[in-house]
């Protein structure tokens, strides 16, 4: 049985050709995304030749000495960076292409996520790593409180569904993937206004391109900015919340050191701590 469509994939394509030429002016998100990657990847004693950078943007990762393959969904960043035009959930790969996948920006919004994790596991070579970021729970909760205060008992779909750090984990062992970590990391912004906050969500891709979106009428949007105002600082800023969630995990290979076998254990944990039994 096929996951249902959260996102609308042809929204989802447009936008990105739409924010191609103005992507630069609202990239600091992702930014920090690759620098949080390369921070995980300096921590591996091994060399990478053969990389995938799934949802690419206008590229942006740089690994020296590596071949960088690149896939965006919208075909003018794909172009850009040189890639090839894709989903994430329907890669176009062999299986085993790569020693390296990673993914900065972009799984928050596939349809299938697991199918996504699945497919990388896949495209994996065996001891092969992947590393993802994306933006998870706990992201734009001044945005959420805002929007529910404007639109009252019957608030309408404006936010994409979030992961949270524990189903993050899950999805990755569920994929088949061999000693996953999740973690996340908080970053917060400080904005003058209700729309810059809005005009850097669209320009960095992420818009509201649920499948079930509705447009928001003019006296919700006026309400939504009075009450980002009203949380003001006493700079006259309002303090928005990215919670952007990283995932290591390697493909499986029987190289890779195992978890002992339950019960096989031969010191006793009263002996360890010392209890009376």
């Amino acid at each position: 049985m096929r996951p249902p469509e959260i996102f609308d994939r042809a929204a989802r394509r447009l936008r990105r050709d739409r924010i191609a030429d103005a992507y630069p002016a609202h990239d600091f998100l992702r930014a920090v995304m690759i620098e949080g990657l390369l921070d995980r990847l300096a921590s591996v004693k091994r060399e990478f030749h053969d990389v995938l950078d799934l949802g690419s943007f206008a590229s942006g990762f740089a690994l020296p000495g590596a071949r960088i393959a690149q896939l965006d969904a919208g075909r003018r960043f794909a172009a850009t960076a040189g890639g090839v035009q894709g989903d994430e959930d329907r890669l176009p790969f062999r299986d085993e292409s790569f020693d390296l996948i990673v993914s900065a920006g972009v799984l928050d919004t596939v349809n299938d996520l697991p199918g996504a994790l699945a497919l990388a596991r896949r495209a994996l070579r065996p001891d092969g790593l992947f590393l993802a970021a994306f933006t998870g729970a706990g992201s734009l909760p001044t945005l959420r409180a805002v929007l529910r205060d404007a639109e009252g008992d019957r608030p309408a779909p404006r936010i994409h569904p979030q992961i949270d750090v524990r189903a993050a984990g899950d999805l990755l062992m569920r994929a088949g993937f061999a000693l996953p970590v999740a973690d996340i990391e908080t970053i917060d912004v400080r904005y003058a206004s209700f729309g810059r906050l809005l005009d850097d969500l669209r320009g960095m891709g992420a818009g509201n391109i649920l499948a079930e979106r509705r447009a928001m009428r003019r006296d919700v949007l006026a309400r939504a900015a009075e009450g980002f105002v009203a949380r003001a600082d006493a700079d006259g800023r309002t303090t928005e919340r990215f919670a952007i969630l990283y995932l290591t995990a390697w493909a499986p290979s029987p190289d890779q050191p195992q978890p002992a076998r339950r019960g096989s254990g031969t010191a006793s944990l009263a002996a360890a701590i010392g209890k009376k039994v």
